[in-house]
């Protein structure tokens, strides 16, 4: 049985990956007392406004929440100072938290980081894992420090990270694995046997922001890392390639064991269920799910039924 009082939380979150751990502390026996996420933008074709995922969470549980444009807004911060909070959590909130909020919980704030540090400090720790071909990810839960991912960590939990899987199914695994990790570390905080152990900076390794250039391919490079380039890059930007003027987005690719003496980006099957591109290194490469720009994302079969290709013909950066 978990000793100890049940903590007052302000919880920090905004996209997809925060609402397990959200859900995982509303379930918990500590309070909630307000969520705190990035303010609700206007999606898709009609521009409607669309709640972020955390909002939609508390609201549904019945918890206040507030959307800042400004985390440093007097306003906003008398409001956190004023909520006598124990403890901030902060799973994927989107913006630096400045060091005068840091301080307002009685016992700090921690977070859940989606790599398992000192590996990949920064924005974009699974797309980075992913796009270098790494075979094993993590969740660390550590202290919230004025340098960015830096703290203290207090748990660590990993898992191993498949040759297709992408850059959006490894998140939504890390996010499941990292809610209890989480509720677990609040619960030692309450009872004061919460362990923190500093992360090794000469170890650090930097998960820089997504750029939409880096969806552009090179076909010179080997086809391993073209396949982890298009894993990696998603929902966004893709990884998209030319033929005859048309730029087509790839959003699945798969490794064969199969060869040819063709140029990188050469077509060398475009028939049936197949759609095989050599890349620099002679292996083939298998397009298994395309979009044309501004149509929908087909299977290979559809595509070919509808686009006939020649082999011989070669894709393009551009």
């Amino acid at each position: 049985m978990v000793n100890g009082p049940a903590l007052r939380i302000a919880f920090f979150g905004t996209p997809d990956f925060a609402v397990p751990t959200l859900e995982a502390l509303l379930a918990s026996r500590h309070n909630v007392v307000a969520v705190v996420s990035q303010p609700d933008r206007p999606k898709g074709r009609g521009h409607k406004l669309q709640m972020t995922p955390t909002h939609a969470a508390a609201g549904a549980a019945g918890v206040p929440v507030l959307q800042p444009e400004r985390v440093r807004d007097d306003l906003f911060l008398q409001s956190v100072a004023g909520m006598g909070l124990d403890l901030g959590v902060v799973a994927a909130y989107g913006k630096i938290l400045p060091e005068g909020l840091l301080k307002l919980p009685r016992l700090g704030m921690i977070n859940v980081h989606a790599s398992l540090l000192p590996a990949y400090r920064g924005a974009a720790p699974v797309h980075r894992a992913v796009i270098n071909g790494d075979r094993e990810t993590g969740v660390t839960i550590m202290r919230v420090v004025r340098e960015l991912d830096a703290g203290p960590i207090m748990a660590k939990a990993s898992r191993p990270v498949g040759l297709d899987e992408t850059s959006v199914e490894v998140e939504a695994a890390l996010a499941r694995l990292g809610a209890p990790l989480l509720v677990s570390v609040v619960d030692a905080l309450a009872t004061g046997t919460a362990v923190e152990t500093p992360q090794d900076d000469a170890r650090a390794t930097f998960a820089p922001k997504i750029a939409r250039s880096e969806g552009t391919i090179d076909w010179s490079r080997r086809a391993a890392e073209i396949h982890n380039l298009v894993r990696g890059l998603q929902p966004w930007p893709l990884v998209s390639a030319w033929l005859d003027g048309q730029r087509y987005l790839l959003h699945r690719t798969g490794r064969t064991q199969d060869r040819a003496a063709a140029p990188g980006g050469t077509i060398v099957h475009a028939a049936g269920d197949r759609l095989s591109v050599a890349a620099g290194d002679g292996e083939l490469l298998d397009i298994l799910r395309i979009q044309p720009e501004g149509r929908r994302v087909m299977q290979t079969r559809e595509f070919l039924a509808g686009h006939r290709l020649t082999p011989g013909a070669r894709f393009t950066s551009g």
